[in-house]
């Protein structure tokens, strides 16, 4: 089973960038899908970008399209949210979330991390 951390978060102004990595522990890493989803205060978790197993495909929410870009090195057992032209409204924690031999529109995960804080200030 995959274990994963995420790391990168911090404070940034309104327009800065931001790379989210997620490390992930265990040899089967390049058998999961895995996911951004984030939560806002007093908002739902939701779905943020999404990269298939094989790497051959990635899905965004249209909020952040053109903007962040998910991609993966199996051979880091990593996956990466690369965040520009951040905006206030992208402050929340970013989860990093894994499923199995899923398609890339999955919209349940079995693994999560334990989250990081991105704060975004205008």
């Amino acid at each position: 089973q995959v274990q994963l951390v995420e790391s990168g978060g911090g404070l940034v102004q309104a327009g800065g960038s931001l790379r989210l990595s997620c490390a992930a522990s265990g040899r089967t890493f390049s058998s999961y899908t895995m996911g951004w989803l984030r939560q806002a205060p007093g908002k739902e978790r939701e779905f943020v970008a999404a990269i298939h197993w094989s790497g051959a495909s990635t899905h965004y929410a249209d909020s952040v399209k053109g903007r962040f870009t998910i991609s993966r090195d199996n051979s880091k057992n990593t996956l990466y949210l690369q965040m520009n032209n951040l905006n206030p409204e992208d402050t929340a924690v970013y989860y990093c979330a894994a499923k199995l031999w899923a398609a890339v529109t999955t919209t349940s995960y079995d693994l999560w991390g334990q989250g990081t804080q991105v704060t975004v200030s205008s």
